[in-house]
C-alpha cells in the first residue's frame, strides 16, 4: 500500500535528511552539508550537535565548525547550552535552484497527482508545474522537458472507472482532514452468505491509499466497529456528515498494515504455453510459482477461493485447479453452469 493521506498540517519533521540527500550523508561536500542542516533546523525547533553528527555521520567537532561558517554567512543560528542549535523565529532559506534530475521528478511528481487525484488537486498541479518551469533557467529547463518526454503516465480503459473514484476523492479528503464522519452505499464484489452485496456503511474516515491501481478508504466502520478498507469505486450515494471523531492517537497511516487474514490456499497447475501470462498477470494473491514437467504450479493464498473464481475461469481450460477438492467442485459447477448457456 502506498499511504496519502492524511495531513493536517505540514510535518516535514518525520522525514530524515537522507530522504532529500541520499543515504549517505558522510560522502556530502562541505557546501551540501551546510545547506542540509540549515533544513534540518528549518524542520526541527532544536537539535544538539550530536545530533547532527549522527545524521550526517561526520564528527562533532566538524558540526561545530559547520555552525560557525554558517553564522558567518548570515544565518542567525541560535546555540543554547545543554540544549542545542536552532534558527531565529522568522528566518527561511532563500529558493534553491534544482538540478535537472530534481526537476525531472517534481514535473513527473505533478503529471502523477493531475492523473490520480480529484480535479481540485490536478488543478493545482498543474499551476504548480507551470511555476516551476518559469523559475527554471532555460538549459535546465529544456534538459527537463527533453529527459521527461521519454517517461509516461499511460492512460488506460481503466481510467474510466476512476472517474468514480476521483468524483468522490474531494470530499473524502475533507471529511479526513475535519474528521467528519461520511455515509455511503457499498457494493462487495463477493455477496454475503446471505446473498447480499450491498449494504449501507457509516464510517469515520482515517486515510486513503493507491492499492493496486485503485483508491481506497481506511477507515473505522460503525457496522463492523472496526478498521475496513473501501474501494471508492465501489461507493454509492456519498453523504457528508456532521458527526464528529477522533482520529486515534496509536494510529499512523504511514505505519498501518491490515490483518493478514488470508488462510485458505489454493493450488492450480498451468499449462507451459501460457505460463508466461500467468506470471505476468502478477495476481495479488499469488505467493509461489514452480515450474515442473507438466506445468507451472502456482499457490495463492486467499480469504475465500470465491475471491480467485472469475481469474480461474477466464484462463479456460489452460488451467487446473488441485485443491482445495471444494474450490474445484465450485469451478466445476460454474462450467456446468456456463454450458447450459450454450
Amino acid at each position: 500500500m502506498i499511504p496519502i493521506f492524511p495531513f493536517k498540517k505540514h510535518d516535514s519533521s518525520k522525514y530524515s535528511i537522507k530522504y532529500f540527500f541520499g543515504e549517505r550523508c558522510g560522502s556530502m561536500n562541505k557546501t551540501d552539508r551546510l545547506l542540509a542542516i540549515v533544513l534540518e533546523l528549518q524542520r526541527n525547533e532544536v537539535l544538539r550537535a550530536e545530533d547532527l553528527a549522527a545524521t550526517f555521520e561526520t564528527s562533532v567537532r566538524t558540526i561545530y565548525r559547520d555552525i560557525q561558517a554558517l553564522s558567518e554567512a548570515g544565518v542567525p543560528v541560535i546555540g543554547a547550552p545543554g540544549q542545542g542549535y536552532s534558527l531565529m523565529d522568522g528566518y527561511f532559506l532563500p529558493p534553491v535552484s534544482f538540478t535537472v534530475e530534481e526537476a525531472v521528478t517534481l514535473l513527473i511528481g505533478s503529471d502523477f497527482i493531475e492523473k490520480w487525484f480529484d480535479a481540485d488537486y490536478a488543478n493545482k498541479s498543474r499551476t504548480s508545474r507551470g511555476k516551476i518551469e518559469a523559475i527554471l533557467p532555460e538549459p535546465i529547463r529544456s534538459e527537463a522537458s527533453r529527459i521527461r518526454k521519454s517517461f509516461r503516465l499511460r492512460a488506460s480503459a481503466e481510467d474510466v472507472a476512476r472517474i468514480q473514484e476521483k468524483a468522490y476523492m474531494e470530499a473524502i479528503r475533507q471529511a479526513i482532514l475535519e474528521e467528519r464522519k461520511i455515509r455511503f452505499r457499498y457494493s462487495k464484489r463477493i455477496a454475503e452468505a446471505d446473498g447480499n452485496r450491498h449494504s449501507i456503511r457509516t464510517v469515520a474516515p482515517y486515510g486513503l491509499v493507491i492499492l493496486h491501481e485503485s483508491w481506497v478508504l481506511i477507515a473505522r466502520c460503525d457496522l463492523r466497529q472496526d478498521i475496513r478498507h473501501f474501494r471508492l469505486s465501489r461507493m454509492n450515494e456519498l453523504i457528508d456528515l456532521e458527526d464528529s471523531f477522533q482520529l486515534p492517537s496509536d494510529f499512523h497511516l504511514d505505519v498501518y498494515q491490515p490483518p493478514d487474514d488470508r488462510n485458505v490456499r489454493v493450488r492450480i497447475q498451468v499449462q507451459s504455453d501460457i505460463a508466461d501470462k500467468v506470471r505476468e498477470s502478477n495476481n495479488f494473491y499469488m505467493e509461489t510459482m514452480e515450474d515442473h514437467p507438466e506445468g507451472l504450479l502456482v499457490t495463492f493464498r486467499v480469504r475465500q477461493p470465491e475471491e480467485l473464481l472469475q481469474w480461474v475461469l477466464g484462463w479456460g481450460g489452460e488451467v487446473v485447479v488441485l485443491e482445495p477438492e471444494f474450490f474445484r467442485l465450485r469451478v466445476r459447477n460454474e462450467v456446468e453452469k456456463m454450458l447450459k448457456r450454450y
